[in-house]
């Protein structure tokens, strides 16, 4: 059998984008592997008036006090929003891979969100394209998460790249 290199080239073409199609899936999102980045799409969210990413010391009990005026309700309540327990925070497995150091393990964690102890990690904002931590919280939290599965965390990776 003959192949002509138009044909040759819409097969190659043809493959490329199929292989493409599955890679993108397990691509790190660039915020996880660009420092400069990472840090512009941070700050941005710590000023931003809509999200007020916060605080930087947890201990800082007038951020959330200002939060907790947002959401109309109490400090107290307000500090159980945290980026741990919201939709957009990733820490599945393959997002931990992304992170440039661990500071729980995968186990760790589920064995503490199973036994309802506190825990802390490095995420991913889906949200805001950022790195953040477990502890910290923003004006745009949604309850429902975090993340902890591969399939749902390329799911939101999907969304974010359409």
């Amino acid at each position: 059998m003959k192949i002509t290199r138009r044909q040759l080239r819409r097969v190659i073409k043809e493959e490329l984008s199929r292989l493409w199609e599955q890679a993108k899936n397990f691509v790190c999102p660039e915020p996880t592997q660009d420092l400069e980045l990472n840090t512009k799409n941070r700050n941005s969210a710590i000023k931003a008036d809509y999200i007020q990413y916060g605080p930087l010391n947890l201990s800082d009990e007038a951020y959330w006090e200002r939060a907790a005026e947002h959401w109309k309700t109490t400090p107290d309540v307000a500090k159980d929003s945290r980026c741990y327990n919201c939709v957009a925070f990733d820490i599945s497995p393959r997002m931990q891979e992304c992170m440039p150091g661990e500071i729980m393990s995968q186990e760790e964690i589920e064995e503490a969100i199973e036994n309802e102890e506190p825990w802390e990690t490095l995420g991913y904002c889906w949200m805001h394209s950022f790195k953040c931590h477990s502890d910290r919280t923003c004006y745009t939290w949604a309850a429902g998460g975090p993340i902890v599965e591969d399939e749902v965390s390329h799911d939101w990776q999907e969304r974010n790249t359409q």
